[in-house]
């Protein structure tokens, strides 16, 4: 647990989880995490998977039948700068679920050599990308959504030290 927050990282793509993979998508969450202003000990389920995988989870979830890299499932139906409370902790654990992400490592290579970066970045933009989605951020508009939610993912990666 880094600064009271429970990671979890399971893989369905490989019998254990890599242990310098799992403590990179720990430090970056945390990082999104504090950035945000959560002061208080939260619980993030990450799971890693391939597209086959993602692609169940997305047809299962969404009802689309596709591959894609991220998906995210908030526990609460937030809005940007508006967080759940410490009373919102599970009595049992005393975390705050704040919810689950799933990212297809196939996706994070095909796009970090697609955008001619780094797999680390990649996943690395990814997990923000979901951290900020759980914490009631979107983009599905073109407009100013989109922009705060890609400014707060650009301020984030510079700070681990990832800009483009």
């Amino acid at each position: 647990m880094k600064g009271g927050h429970e990671i979890v990282i399971a893989s369905e793509t490989a019998s254990e989880v890599d242990e310098n993979l799992a403590a990179f998508l720990r430090r970056v969450i945390a990082t999104a995490m504090a950035a945000e202003g959560i002061a208080f000990p939260c619980e993030v389920d990450v799971l890693l998977t391939d597209d086959a995988g993602i692609r169940a989870i997305n047809r299962e979830s969404r009802g689309v039948d596709a591959a894609t890299d991220v998906l995210s499932f908030p526990a609460f139906d937030l809005t940007p700068g508006v967080l759940p409370s410490h009373a919102d902790a599970d009595p049992e654990t005393g975390l705050v679920p704040l919810g689950d992400m799933a990212v297809s490592l196939d996706r994070v290579s095909a796009q970090a050599r697609e955008y001619g970066h780094s797999r680390e970045r990649e996943l690395a933009y990814l997990a923000v990308h979901s951290v900020l989605h759980l914490l009631g951020y979107d983009h599905m508009d073109e407009g100013e959504e989109k922009e705060r939610m890609r400014s707060r993912e650009e301020a984030i990666l510079a700070e681990l030290d990832l800009s483009r």
